[in-house]
């Protein structure tokens, strides 16, 4: 034990006793309290932060790093090993400065140097531990359209885990369990190899190859093509039919019209790097963090670049349709976040938002009156009012109808809608215009996501609860009367922004940055310390 000096002044060693909870420490006592030193460096090195402070207390300030116990050089090294490997998750290792802590624990000589020590571990832990399991980044902050709640830890209990545990374990475990990090993890390493040995060849300086093309560009292609696993190794010199399903499963995998043919898109995607695509994963592995909680065992997968909707059913794709997804401008960009599907509305109305009513349909009433005659105007009970006044007198503040189209098959809605109600105003629907679907980048609604299969959406939805989906779903569509459909057991609904993720065989697809939000999450990444290598010796 080390006595605490009785030259420090009476009212600090008051508030050192209250922080170590020692008993009936009173004034005219203070300079015969014994207080080892490492106690007291733990105690006020500790203070600034609640929960080490909290976990501290709680075991009478005594550490778990700095003891010469198997135990403690254990938990040292696992610690120092993990901080030191973070950049296998595509973390900012010099955040945690294994250098300083090395420093600090080789110049430490005293119990006071320990205790402070001791909180540096516990700090750097819980820093490296909020990181691996819930993202080096505040996604809000990074995108505003990202209004995803990320889930923390807490900050005692973790310490408390580690305490009770094997420590390279449990220090393992702290990174999401899901199939899809560990496979982005795989492939990460892959593409850092890739990148080391030069990457993939020569681009292809082409504007388009297809069937039967012959010359250097041809062999260009082939080879690297090859060298991205497409193709397997071939002396062909001609864009044959061997090349041709290579060049369609290079489509496929990048979410590209699959003709077969090398065009614009098609080359611009193959002439992209490793680096580039270095990048794709390690700002997948940081949102598959921010998304690391139970999703459901039934759960509906909104994809934004990837333009598609499925329903996952322990862990297996279920059902998957095409979608279309709001427009890159303005304000009409999907937001990214989690709700619950609660109903279905078979036959909807479509209540046009406030922002369409003003910014779109009232110029055009302004101009004329029976403009848009296929919607409604109405008041504040949902009366009809009549179109015969004058529409000029009126702007965007002042304008005192909503707009409503009823049920029909020409209805914005098309004839079902499937509700998560939640404050972006945003759901799945059927829509009119069908042909936007086979377009490979279907970015085009007012952020609303619409579905290409609606029926079939529903008839899985449904099919939870009805013996027979489609007949029931039919009978409620037949009436043409609008009608709710509450989900007896709601659904979880995650809409995410993954422009790299693998499929079920464990093979790596990439989409456009169709928002350019990866783009800035790369950059703060690399602005908090990522790098493209990401290990550190």
């Amino acid at each position: 034990m080390f006595n605490l000096s009785t030259s420090r002044s009476t009212s600090r060693a008051f508030v050192l006793a209250l922080a170590l909870g020692i008993a009936g420490f009173g004034v005219s006592g203070a300079a015969h309290a014994q207080v080892t030193a490492f106690k007291q460096a733990v105690a006020e090195t500790g203070a600034e932060d609640d929960a080490i402070a909290s976990f501290y207390r709680t075991q009478n300030f005594e550490g778990i790093w700095t003891g010469d116990t198997e135990e403690h050089r254990a938990r040292r090294a696992a610690l120092l090993q993990a901080l030191r490997m973070a950049g296998h998750h595509g973390l900012p290792v010099a955040r945690y400065d294994v250098a300083k802590l090395e420093r600090q624990m080789a110049s430490a000589r005293s119990p006071r140097d320990r205790g402070v020590v001791e909180v540096a571990l516990t700090k750097a832990f819980l820093q490296y531990a909020r990181d691996v399991q819930s993202g080096a980044l505040t996604p809000g902050r990074v995108v505003s359209a990202i209004k995803r709640e990320v889930t923390y830890a807490d900050p005692v209990a973790l310490i408390s885990g580690l305490k009770t545990s094997e420590p390279t374990a449990y220090l393992r475990d702290l990174a999401p369990r899901t199939i899809e990090y560990s496979a982005l993890m795989k492939q990460k390493l892959i593409l850092q190899e890739v990148a080391q040995r030069g990457g993939w060849g020569p681009t292809v300086n082409a504007e388009k190859i297809a069937l039967g093309a012959t010359g250097a560009d041809v062999l260009a292609l082939r080879n690297r093509l090859m060298a991205m696993g497409y193709l397997r190794r071939s002396n062909a010199r001609s864009f044959d039919a061997e090349m041709k399903t290579a060049v369609e499963a290079f489509q496929r995998a990048h979410g590209l019209e699959i003709d077969g043919v090398a065009g614009g898109e098609t080359l611009r995607q193959i002439n992209i790097g490793p680096e580039a695509r270095l990048k794709s994963v390690i700002v997948a592995m940081e949102r598959e963090r921010w998304l690391n909680r139970d999703r459901g065992q039934r759960h509906i997968l909104v994809n934004i670049p990837d333009f598609t909707a499925k329903v996952v059913d322990d862990g297996r794709v279920t059902f998957e349709t095409r979608s279309v997804v709001g427009a890159n401008r303005e304000d009409r960009p999907t937001p990214e976040f989690s709700d619950m599907m609660s109903h279905m509305v078979i036959n909807p109305s479509w209540y046009v938002p406030r922002s369409i009513v003003v910014n779109e349909y009232l110029p055009a009433l302004r101009r004329n009156p029976n403009a848009v005659r296929h919607i409604q105007i109405t008041d504040r009970r949902g009366r009809v009012v009549s179109r015969n006044q004058n529409f000029s007198r009126f702007t965007a503040r002042n304008f005192p109808y909503s707009m409503r189209q009823p049920p029909s098959k020409s209805n914005a809605l098309g004839l079902v809608k499937f509700m998560f109600p939640n404050k972006y105003n945003i759901y799945l629907h059927d829509t009119p215009a069908k042909s936007l679907f086979s377009r490979d980048v279907r970015a085009f609604s007012h952020g609303c996501i619409r579905l290409n299969d609606p029926f079939d959406f529903a008839y899985a939805l449904l099919a939870k609860q009805e013996a027979d989906p489609k007949a029931f779903f039919q009978g409620k569509l037949r009436t043409g009367s609008e009608s709710r459909v509450n989900l007896k057991a709601p659904v979880p609904v995650h809409i995410i922004y993954r422009t790299a993720f693998t499929d079920a065989r464990g093979n790596l697809n990439f989409r456009r940055d169709v928002y350019g939000r990866d783009a800035l999450i790369w950059n703060a990444l690399q602005k908090a310390g990522v790098e493209l290598g990401g290990v550190q010796g």
